[in-house]
């Protein structure tokens, strides 16, 4: 039995569609007449599958191309426990996908969200133990540790969220608090972390080059956790936690303009062999991390933060720019860098306007965010905002397109 990324890769970009169909379903509900489907219901539908059919699945299955490049021997049932990690999370993610539109929270979408935590578990449990072949000086190594220790560690919100609804004693701030800690541990936890390992894989970053690169980790590890509280300011907390929130928002930014600097001085002559649009897919990416980082650091201030919390578009813009316009496309742009899928002139046409997509989307977003704060209504808001998932939709059509067309004719061949 062999490990073969191509297969498992063409069912990212395939979630990603679907993922991005669902969205589309939801703003044309909005938009226009569509009385078939629960809105609630393809919410939950969209979310958890964009989290485990297509964010979790590609990021393992790159931790997975990673272990395989650098680990020094591999033990028999390497590629067995694997591929059934990642056959039995597709299983789940596809069972969430079906049966929270069906029937939105209930016992069938509920036992596979749960079996979906359990088989993160294990990937954990087993790639964390297969790190000790890769040798200790990869850089990689640590950041990889970290984004399964917050993928373990978001899972209790989602523990506590069952608690409450099967108890039925649901409290609002409780409630709230534990949503924000299952994603707050997931985006900024396990997929950033996991992102940051396959950064320093992609530019092979060394210690012997600038120490600050294993720094780095330790800066954004530790801030993680205090970061979280930032989202629950409406909580009363004390003051030597606000402080401490202050201080772990600044050194994040802090940390990332250190390291965005020092990659800008050392790599930026390595990334002129790579075409055009996948560095303007990368810049894209950077763009968004540093406002979304800035973002965050503006949200020490309680006012600003409790208003913001308070509009849902502003909350919705920000889950978009933090899961598209960085996870997303970094994903995409890692996977074709590194010649993953086979990047054809299609391939390339529908990358750059699925990016176009996710750019209006935020562009939208932001302006009916802001607009908000005065109770402002947009015209045609909802129309343009079902526009640019259109443009989403047809971007990843093209892009899928063209790769199962090119596996269609590897086969012939």
């Amino acid at each position: 039995m062999h490990f073969n990324p191509k297969f498992w890769l063409r069912f990212s970009i395939v979630n990603l569609f679907i993922v991005a169909v669902l969205g589309l379903l939801m703003r044309y509900k909005i938009g226009f007449e569509f009385p078939y489907f629960d809105q609630k219901n393809i919410q939950h539908s969209h979310s958890h599958f964009a989290f485990a059919g297509w964010i979790s699945h590609t990021l393992i299955v790159l931790m997975i191309i990673f272990l395989e490049k650098k680990a020094v021997n591999k033990f028999q049932n390497f590629y067995k426990n694997y591929n059934s990690i990642l056959s039995l999370n597709l299983i789940c993610a596809y069972g969430m996908l079906i049966s929270f539109i069906i029937e939105g929270y209930g016992a069938i979408s509920i036992f596979f969200s749960t079996m979906s935590i359990i088989v993160s578990y294990a990937f954990g449990y087993r790639f964390w133990n297969d790190l000790k072949f890769v040798e200790k000086e990869n850089l990689s190594i640590n950041w990889f540790k970290g984004a399964i220790f917050f993928n373990v560690l978001s899972s209790i919100g989602t523990f506590f969220l069952a608690y409450m609804m099967a108890t039925k004693n649901i409290l609002q701030n409780e409630y709230l608090a534990s949503i924000y800690y299952y994603l707050h541990f997931q985006y900024n936890g396990w997929f950033f972390f996991a992102c940051m390992g396959l950064l320093f894989y992609f530019f092979n970053l060394k210690t012997t080059e600038n120490s600050f690169y294993n720094k780095v980790f330790w800066w954004f590890f530790v801030a993680c956790i205090p970061v979280y509280f930032l989202s629950t300011l409406w909580l009363k907390l004390p003051s030597w936690l606000y402080f401490l929130m202050i201080i772990a928002a600044f050194v994040q930014v802090y940390a990332w303009f250190r390291l965005l600097y020092i990659l800008y001085r050392e790599k930026q002559i390595s990334l002129k062999k790579y075409p055009l649009f996948l560095r303007y897919i990368l810049l894209f990416v950077v763009i968004s991390l540093t406002i979304k980082l800035l973002l965050q650091l503006g949200s020490v201030i309680p006012a600003l933060s409790q208003l913001a919390f308070g509009f849902r578009p502003i909350v919705i813009a920000y889950l978009h720019l933090v899961l598209l316009a960085i996870i997303s496309l970094f994903l995409l742009f890692y996977i074709f860098a590194k010649h993953l899928l086979f990047i054809s002139k299609g391939a390339k046409n529908g990358l750059i306007l699925f990016s176009i997509g996710v750019f209006l989307n935020e562009l939208f977003l932001a302006i009916q965010g802001m607009a908000s704060f005065s109770y402002t209504l947009i015209p045609k808001i909802n129309e343009l905002l079902f526009v640019a998932a259109l443009v989403m939709v047809s971007g990843l059509s093209i892009m899928i397109f063209h790769a199962l067309k090119k596996v269609k004719i590897s086969l012939i061949l």
